[in-house]
């Protein structure tokens, strides 16, 4: 039998919300959140809805990029975009990038009908590990803005429907670093599904969040006999120098990754082998083509940057007549959470490095 998503399966008890969010849509009706171009961000919950007081907001990389981009990565500039697009849609949905997110936050309620759930209690500090494109979201005002980090500091309320999935932070690291790494959790989960002994691949952008943890489940599950190679734009920054010093890539390529060309005249020396696995981590469009050239025939390409054109990737591959499987960059995977936080506990070098770039705050991102 099959079954569809009709009004019969999205009926629900009186004072209760439909369990994937379609009640909170304002615009346009009929559609699910996440596509929705405007939501309800009412702070009250529905008897199956989770009412949390936010604190921070984790902009994903391509968005943040890009907001900074327009608004010349000038502080006041970038929080009133963002306010300005959650006043409007409900929702912290770049209208550029389709991207969004994750938020930390404090339980304030939980809906009677979730009350026996025995994984959050009114009062915890969570972690959502559903996009903000999705969450309704209420910002009363934004306090700071991190340029380095994409963190932004606020202070307002998100919903969490029935369906949405989030973690506890942990005791064992800062909340800003369980924070950055919660948000790229699928990259590391995805690599170590994909990846095995004695495989190749390559991390494009390997010098970002993502890129890291990939590179570091990589070298893991390729063991002694593979070889991890990342593509960076810079060999000077620390996260280039990370992965070099301690050994999680063989090889590094310097190029920009938008330009193909330069990145196959790179592969002699750096990737004699085409890969077998593939991981996009960019923050940037236009490095699908170069995605595609670094796998071989029947390898895999999985598109973790939010950058991505789906269409660019598509036919790209066809246009050099690469026989690539392409996976999209699924944020979720089960058990991501935990698998990206071992990864930081596994790893004192990474620990440092992330507690070091994300863990200490200062002037430069309180708004005057």
């Amino acid at each position: 039998m099959t079954h569809t998503l009709d009004d019969a399966h999205l009926a629900v008890p009186p004072g209760t919300g439909c369990r994937l969010g379609s009640h909170r849509v304002v615009e346009p009706k009929g559609a699910l959140p996440q596509a929705a171009w405007k939501l309800d961000n009412t702070p009250r919950a529905y008897a199956n809805e989770i009412l949390c007081a936010v604190e921070t907001l984790n902009v994903d990389s391509a968005s943040f990029r890009q907001i900074s981009d327009a608004c010349g990565a000038d502080c006041a500039a970038i929080a009133a975009q963002i306010l300005a697009t959650v006043c409007e849609r409900g929702k912290q949905h770049n209208p550029v990038t389709g991207s969004g997110g994750m938020f930390v936050g404090r339980v304030l309620e939980i809906g009677p009908a979730l009350a026996a759930r025995e994984d959050v209690a009114v009062g915890d500090r969570i972690a959502s590990l559903v996009s903000l494109t999705l969450t309704p979201l209420c910002l009363d005002a934004i306090e700071r803005v991190d340029l380095v980090t994409g963190q932004v500091g606020v202070r307002g309320t998100a919903i969490l429907f029935e369906t949405g999935i989030y973690a506890r932070l942990p005791d064992d690291l800062p909340v800003d670093v369980a924070l950055a790494v919660l948000d790229v959790a699928g990259a590391p989960a995805q690599v170590r599904r994909l990846a095995g002994r004695g495989q190749t691949v390559c991390v494009i952008g390997a010098d970002g969040k993502s890129g890291i943890l990939a590179c570091a489940q990589a070298r893991e599950r390729v063991g002694p006999a593979g070889v991890v190679v990342g593509i960076v734009p810079n060999a000077e920054t620390a996260g280039a120098k990370l992965l070099q010093d301690h050994g999680y890539v063989d090889h590094l390529i310097v190029a920009d990754a938008r330009d193909a060309l330069a990145i196959v005249a790179a592969f002699p020396a750096a990737l004699p082998r085409l890969a077998d696995v593939v991981v996009n981590c960019v923050n940037v469009a236009g490095t699908e083509l170069a995605s595609i050239l670094c796998c071989k025939d029947g390898g895999t390409v999985y598109f973790f940057s939010m950058a991505t054109s789906f269409t660019a990737a598509a036919l790209g591959a066809e246009g050099v007549g690469k026989d690539v499987t392409m996976i999209v960059g699924n944020g979720y995977a089960k058990g991501h959470a935990d698998i990206a936080l071992q990864t930081l506990r596994d790893h004192p070098a990474l620990r440092d490095y992330f507690v070091a770039r994300y863990g200490a705050r200062d002037a430069r991102e309180t708004l005057p």
